[in-house]
């Protein structure tokens, strides 16, 4: 890799990090525009046009807020947590691919920070590295309902992880790869939809939407900062810019997960016909080969960001629609429902697999 290609590909590491923060910052937004829709009333209207100048007004508030740190806590890890939380969520999306590659002359350029073959497990191994951030600042809050949140985190984890990891393997054996862009090229045969693995895997895509909700800490499965009996959970004691960076960890957790599952199934940057546009282009107007590949991968990743807007909607549209769940209800779905039926998911796949009936 030359040092040409080197710049480039750290200027996409730069621009999927800067992404990531500018959408879990209008996230707010559109969380607070959703709910206001839903419950048929006005939503933020004051800051700027639409109110489209309130998550800024929101990191203003955040950043200006006094500095508090609660009697008997450990500073040192009461300020750690919140930046683990948030340091973990965006390395998340390194190694997402949000469009194929794009050729300028002699330099590709991937739209992708970084490609490693075992990318399915390094989001899954920083994913479960998001709640040593939660146990942390519960435990260091000095505060008994802080700690019962950070508790709760850590056994929701450890519970959906195990369905989470289990859907996962019935992927795995249908592509045969751990790398997230081999899995996304593999769903982009003849750009059809019914490659995409949602097809073929349908009970594994919806155990992993509902392991999202636990892993994301979002309603039904909110119980870590259930307000209705811990306060607000294991940010109760925060203040300031560390509770931002907590809420903002979740939202980008949110936008990390649902690229994941338009990855995985619902075919990431590919979009039906799209050799066809591609040929279209290059006999029609007269492109290069390399310029309509380029309109494609483009076309491809506003595709995949459109998937992916979806999926946040979904999220929020939940949360304003659903009840909390019991804490014993959510370990129960857990240990009883959806480990089993990923377990079996796996024996479906494999004997597919075996018959012939899916490749």
């Amino acid at each position: 890799m030359t040092f040409e290609t080197l710049g480039w590909q750290g200027l996409v590491i730069l621009v999927i990090f800067g992404l990531s923060l500018l959408i879990a910052t209008y996230c707010t937004y559109a969380e607070r525009v959703i709910a206001a829709f839903l419950q048929d009333r006005v939503g933020p209207d004051r800051a700027g046009p639409y109110g489209l100048a309130q998550p800024l007004a929101d990191a203003v508030k955040m950043f200006t807020k006094e500095e508090f740190f609660p009697g008997g806590a450990s500073k040192a890890l009461f300020t750690f947590g919140p930046c683990l939380a948030m340091t973990t969520a965006l390395m998340s999306s390194a190694v997402i691919p949000f469009g194929n590659a794009v050729q300028f002359g002699s330099t590709v350029v991937h739209l992708q920070g970084i490609e490693i073959n075992v990318g399915m497990l390094y989001v899954f191994g920083i994913v479960s590295l998001g709640v040593y951030g939660i146990m942390i600042g519960g435990w260091a809050s000095n505060n008994k309902f802080s700690l019962l949140g950070a508790i709760r985190a850590a056994s929701q984890n450890i519970s959906y992880e195990l369905a989470m990891g289990l859907s996962l393997i019935a992927v795995l054996m249908i592509s045969g790869t751990l790398s997230l862009r081999d899995i996304t090229l593999q769903q982009s045969v003849a750009g059809e939809w019914h490659f995409w693995n949602i097809v073929k895997q349908p009970l594994g895509f919806v155990i992993f939407l509902v392991c999202s909700f636990a892993e994301t800490n979002r309603t039904p499965f909110d119980l870590p900062e259930c307000e209705t009996e811990l306060v607000g959970g294991y940010h109760t004691e925060y203040s300031s810019m560390k509770l931002g960076l907590y809420l903002f960890a979740e939202y980008i957790n949110i936008f990390v997960a649902s690229a994941v599952m338009s990855v995985l199934y619902i075919g990431g940057f590919n979009f039906p016909f799209q050799y066809e546009l591609r040929d279209w282009l290059v006999s029609a107007y007269g492109y290069e080969l390399v310029t309509a590949q380029n309109i494609i991968t483009i076309l491809g990743a506003v595709g995949l960001f459109l998937k992916i807007f979806g999926f946040i909607f979904f999220f929020m549209w939940v949360r304003w629609t659903l009840p909390r769940f019991r804490y014993d209800q959510l370990m129960r779905l857990g240990w009883t429902i959806l480990i089993p039926l990923a377990i079996f998911n796996i024996l479906l796949t494999g004997g597919l697999i075996t018959f012939g009936v899916i490749k």
